[in-house]
């Protein structure tokens, strides 16, 4: 999806050969695609601006969506199997997981039933509302699996907002984090896309991703525009996540 009549400089059109590490396209598991048609139709959303390698990211959840290595896998070997039938043989999909930071957490990293992203990352994310009583725990307790823990969507956490100085803390912590594409624009409101901005400014910024859930949201980030402040942080972001995960 080229926009050669437009002034405008939109995303999709520097996402080209993209690596989404963050998505929710596995069918039927969580929040996200329904279905395989749905998942299907997302992969042929993405192809159109060039992006054909994923790694589906369903939440591990507990109480919510306590899903495990063995449905994630079922999962995705539904979609597999679609995808052949559909002959989308440019695409290229494996499977991780996005893990919530609860009461269970601990315990799934320790008996090893984790989804880490590349063998070496481990996506992770909690409460947009408050911090869980076990955060620092858990993020010792992944570094000491020899995971990198990556925290997805830091610019979604509105409990951070008024707390900016913990987003250097996590940093020096050795936090990796993941933008939502959408934080770019105001998806997710204006306070979320000030952050985003401000953490991209500030180099905090490591891998970008969609964590598309459905179609609209998809829509969504095709009409997402880069004003120049941004626009060469956000490329050398894309180009960090491409090269750590193609």
């Amino acid at each position: 999806m080229l926009h050669i009549f437009s002034k405008k400089k939109y995303l999709v059109d520097y996402l080209d050969g993209f690596v989404d590490i963050h998505n929710h396209i596995l069918p039927g598991i969580d929040d996200g695609a329904k279905t395989v048609e749905e998942s299907v139709a997302l992969l042929k959303g993405f192809a159109e601006f060039g992006v054909a390698r994923f790694i589906a990211t369903p939440h591990i959840m507990h109480n919510y969506y306590p899903n495990t290595p063995q449905t994630i896998s079922a999962s995705l070997d539904l979609l597999k199997n679609a995808m052949l039938q559909e002959k989308l043989k440019a695409i290229s999909i494996e499977a991780a997981a996005e893990h919530m930071i609860d009461a269970n957490f601990d315990l799934i990293l320790e008996e090893g039933l984790i989804m880490p992203l590349k063998r070496e990352y481990l996506l992770l994310e909690m409460s947009y509302l408050q911090p869980p009583l076990n955060f620092q725990e858990a993020i010792s307790n992944t570094a000491s699996k020899r995971l990198f823990p990556i925290l997805a969507h830091p610019e979604r956490y509105t409990f951070l907002h008024q707390k900016t100085k913990k987003y250097t803390k996590y940093k020096q912590q050795g936090i990796l984090f993941q933008l939502n594409m959408l934080s770019l624009g105001d998806f997710y409101g204006k306070d979320v896309q000030k952050i985003a901005h401000t953490l991209l400014d500030e180099g905090k910024i490591d891998f970008l991703a969609s964590d598309v859930h459905n179609q609209t949201q998809l829509n969504a980030v095709k009409s997402i525009v880069l004003s120049k402040k941004i626009e060469n942080k956000v490329l050398s972001v894309i180009s960090n996540t491409i090269e750590n995960f193609f």
